[in-house]
């Protein structure tokens, strides 16, 4: 199992961004898919889930600015991030899992990605 992370960088508030993770080796189109953020010095946080059926959800903090989607021929899901603020500067991680669906818990996903940084000055 691969999730690969990839364009994280540093950006001026506003300014919009999209974050993608590859997958590989497992069953991307019937897998729970989420973004979690962790800041330093504090827990991993859920940002947004998408089921098998399409079906989103966010945390409150980024309703309206953030968007999840999927790509299933390509096995690849995406974080559009618009509106970025400065507190949303984090290591963003792609999680994933393959046998239900069952919210923002980092012990809801078995599969992880390494990260990759997001700083919003």
């Amino acid at each position: 199992v691969q999730l690969v992370e990839s364009g994280g960088g540093s950006v001026q508030a506003g300014e919009p961004l999209r974050l993608s993770c590859d997958t590989s080796g497992f069953r991307f189109m019937v897998s729970c898919m989420a973004w979690f953020r962790q800041a330093p010095g504090q827990e991993r946080e859920g940002v947004a889930v998408i089921d098998t059926d399409g079906e989103t959800r966010y945390v409150d903090s980024v309703t309206g600015r953030f968007t999840i989607s999927s790509d299933n021929a390509k096995n690849t899901l995406f974080l559009q991030m618009n509106s970025p603020k400065p507190e949303d500067t984090s290591v963003y991680y792609c999680a994933a899992e393959d046998w239900g669906c069952f919210g923002l818990d980092t012990n809801n996903f078995g599969y992880w990605g390494q990260g990759t940084q997001v700083t919003v000055s």
